[in-house]
């Protein structure tokens, strides 16, 4: 099991200043993989970036919520073409640099969504995808 960073993410990245064993990575190119990763193979499962996330984007892959009721005011990101996901973002990340995402959108008070779809993304940047890197 791994911990899984879910939609939720808008690439702050203080997460990857606290894991000790550095499995935490940004998703490249952003417009197809908008958020931050974890290296399922390497993750050792401490929980160390849960806490460190101030949008509550990361969850042990058994309970990433299958209901997750926002408060309201949460950004939730995709990749380019994804329906709805029309508003862009910019913040700043833990550093104090910039960061835009062009395809986000803002939750509504009570809006249920499914994060449990956010899992597979995550395999797949490491197998095959990007993220993917073969041992010579």
């Amino acid at each position: 099991m791994t911990h899984i960073i879910t939609s939720l993410c808008v690439r702050e990245g203080s997460c990857v200043t606290v894991c000790p064993v550095e499995c935490i990575v940004p998703g490249i190119p952003q417009e197809e993989w908008p958020t931050f990763y974890i290296d399922p193979e390497t993750c050792i499962d401490c929980g160390a970036c849960i806490p460190q996330c101030p949008f509550h984007a990361i969850f042990p892959e058994d309970d990433v919520p299958e209901y997750y009721i926002a408060l309201g005011g949460e950004v939730q990101s995709a990749s380019q073409g994804t329906p709805g996901f029309d508003q862009p973002y910019d913040d700043f990340e833990y550093e104090g640099n910039p960061v835009h995402l062009d395809h986000t959108r803002v939750l509504e008070p009570d809006q249920e969504i499914d994060l449990t779809q956010d899992i597979q993304p995550n395999y797949d940047y490491f197998s095959e995808g990007p993220g993917y890197s073969a041992v010579m």
